[in-house]
């Protein structure tokens, strides 16, 4: 009987795998899945003092374990907060990400403050806690984490920078005040009054913290008046610090502040001491 031609001409025949090759193949592929890092805006959640709470970690698509990367702490404005986990997301850093992510080529962590709760006191600690999960979780440079407030976020990260001056390598303050105000009731002041005047306190503490201010000449929610006093009293001191005032703008001081490409730039350049500690 003679072959026939597909026989003859040595064509591939379908392989069937056995049981123990299927194992291996299934063993391989998962490896290879959990070697890869998911990236993207994830949800997380901790708890803390016993209560949940949701959170967001944003990992660049070209992350990997081969080298430490820098790490930003973002606090949002009074309008986001809640309980989803996903809000803080969509106005501010998590909207210059999704604009421009080649400009951030870093990890962000995206706590949210409860709802009717402002970030000076326990909040704070929420942010905390969600900073220091991440490092833990994810390889990065622990003289490269910044801290970039929004509005309410701004006087959150003044409270924080006031009392972690060498935790953070730099600070962006947007459209935000440290001075408590009738308008703007807070769980804690940034400066305790046993500290004595804000101004002078916040400004000698701060002094050697690389900070830029954004704000709005027409802010109508949260004037000016702390942003341009702050800024002028770390200028006195000789502090590494600017100070960026819109012209024709409101509270929105955000979109054009983070849509500038320097503000990148500028902070990845900044880098804590070797010798700060927490």
């Amino acid at each position: 009987m003679k072959s026939s031609p597909r026989a003859r001409s040595g064509a591939p025949r379908d392989r069937v795998l056995g049981p123990s090759a299927c194992l291996t193949a299934a063993l391989l592929s998962a490896s290879c899945a959990a070697s890869r890092q998911e990236t993207g805006f994830l949800d997380r959640t901790l708890r803390l003092d016993g209560v949940a709470h949701r959170y967001q970690v944003y990992v660049p698509a070209e992350y990997s374990r081969s080298r430490r990367w820098p790490v930003i702490l973002f606090l949002h404005g009074s309008g986001e907060r809640g309980t989803d986990g996903r809000l803080q997301t969509e106005i501010g850093l998590g909207t210059a990400l999704r604009r421009y992510p080649d400009r951030y080529p870093a990890i962000v962590v995206f706590p949210q403050a409860p709802p009717d709760v402002r970030w000076p006191g326990r909040a704070a600690q929420l942010a905390l806690a969600a900073l220091e999960r991440t490092q833990r979780e994810l390889r990065t440079d622990p003289d490269r984490v910044y801290l970039v407030g929004l509005s309410m976020g701004g006087n959150g990260g003044w409270y924080l920078a006031y009392r972690f001056p060498r935790r953070f390598a730099a600070m962006v303050a947007i459209s935000s005040w440290f001075v408590p105000r009738a308008a703007q009731p807070t769980n804690e002041p940034v400066v305790p009054e046993r500290d004595g005047a804000p101004d002078s306190a916040l400004a000698h503490r701060l002094a050697r913290l690389p900070i830029w201010i954004f704000h709005g000449d027409s802010d109508p929610v949260i004037p000016g008046d702390d942003a341009r006093r702050i800024a002028a009293r770390l200028a006195s001191l000789g502090a590494p610090a600017r100070f960026t005032e819109f012209e024709h703008t409101g509270h929105d001081a955000r979109d054009p502040a983070l849509a500038d490409p320097e503000l990148p730039r500028w902070l990845f350049a900044q880098r804590r001491p070797r010798s700060s500690t927490h």
